[in-house]
């Protein structure tokens, strides 16, 4: 059955070539369009397509507001477009805590080498949220952002819509038996996460759990434009008791230090014991599609830490992190991917988990209590 498309955009231009696109795809159809936020909602409650793609920024009612109201009557899967801007990405963040699942720029080719790339990646974009048949999701939170930290024991959201992967308006779950797992006593020098589609939430819920005194360096890396990757680590570290950067050229690897690495750019670990800093880098090399990757990171963390890692692969488009993975598993390291129930595209971990790299299977409201339980801060 066809990924069934309401295409939302105020310039006429913008709709037409975003509908030519997906058509050409036989598994998507293009349902119908809207010129403004309002005319989003009202299309989303009378032909309840599988995925909106929602420009930000329109006139008598925005992106962000129609995303929210959305959300509320008639939660759907929605794609946002947005400039590669300072604005753009604010807004863009924005639209994401209101609960959309994913963005691309609206010059998407920006993140694309060619033509051809960039058609295929809208496509398979719309394609795999649009697999969720969202139905139902939990209620968005209301409460203001905290003023002040709130206990290591309780969940900072800052606001965000956390939606439920398992898409039940019904209470949160009771927690998976991995939430119960003892300790394996193993010791670690950093912590490594690799996220791509659903990343910005996943992250957001793992890093707001962490305490000040978190006994590592996290290195993050997340699929993510250059223009947005900034925004991004402001707002992480604006919202945390752990300090979040975006890593620079020099940074010395601190515990309690969360360090996201920048679009467009890989990040490496040099150097020796309490010496350690990043390298950060442009990297025009053709045969590596993600900038930054996942597997980069985690094969370097490999040869700088041995199997003193402890590496987490969360939602996401792909098999980035797979063969980085593996290589720290040779080494000894520690493994843990995200479930498919709580993914919001299960691409990532699911590479790891069926070349059997992964030594558990946790659900993303589970893996800030186990990183605590398993480095000894909690």
């Amino acid at each position: 059955m066809a990924v069934k498309v309401l295409v939302v955009d105020d310039s006429s231009f913008f709709r037409r070539r975003v509908s030519e696109i997906l058509e050409q795809d036989s598994d998507i159809q293009v349902i119908g369009f809207a010129v403004n936020g309002r005319e989003a909602v009202d299309k989303a409650r009378e032909l309840k397509p599988d995925v909106i793609t929602m420009d930000v920024e329109m006139p008598v009612l925005d992106g962000i507001s129609a995303v929210k109201e959305i959300m509320a009557a008639t939660p759907t899967p929605i794609l946002m477009f947005s400039s590669l801007t300072r604005d753009g990405a604010t807004a863009t963040l924005d639209a994401l805590d209101a609960g959309a699942l994913d963005f691309l720029p609206k010059k998407f080719e920006d993140i694309a080498r060619n033509n051809e790339e960039a058609i295929a990646l809208l496509q398979n974009k719309v394609k795999e949220i649009g697999r969720r048949r969202i139905s139902r999701f939990t209620r968005p939170l209301t409460s203001p952002r905290p003023a002040s930290p709130t206990p290591a024991t309780s969940t900072r959201t800052g606001g965000i819509v956390q939606p439920d992967r398992s898409f039940s308006r019904s209470t949160p779950a009771a927690p998976s038996p991995s939430s119960n797992v003892r300790a394996s006593g193993k010791q670690y020098q950093v912590v490594a996460i690799g996220t791509s589609t659903g990343g910005p939430v996943a992250l957001q819920t793992i890093l707001t759990q962490l305490p000040a005194n978190f006994p590592h360096p996290i290195l993050l890396i997340q699929h993510m434009p250059a223009a947005f990757t900034p925004a991004f680590a402001a707002r992480l570290n604006g919202l945390c008791k752990i300090n979040v950067k975006e890593a620079q050229q020099g940074d010395r690897l601190m515990s309690g230090t969360a360090y996201l690495a920048p679009g467009g750019q890989q990040m490496l670990i040099e150097g020796r014991g309490s010496a350690r800093t990043l390298r950060v880098f442009e990297d025009d090399s053709p045969r590596i599609t993600y900038k930054p990757s996942v597997d980069v990171t985690f094969a370097s963390a490999a040869k700088a830490f041995g199997g003193d890692v402890l590496a987490v692969v969360l939602t996401g488009m792909g098999a980035d992190g797979r063969d980085g993975a593996r290589m720290l598993k040779q080494v000894g390291a520690t493994i843990w991917a995200q479930d498919e129930k709580t993914s919001v595209v299960y691409g990532m971990p699911q590479a790891v988990a069926n070349a059997g790299l992964a030594s558990e299977n946790l659900a993303l409201n589970d893996v800030a209590t186990r990183l605590i339980r398993e480095t000894g801060c909690g």
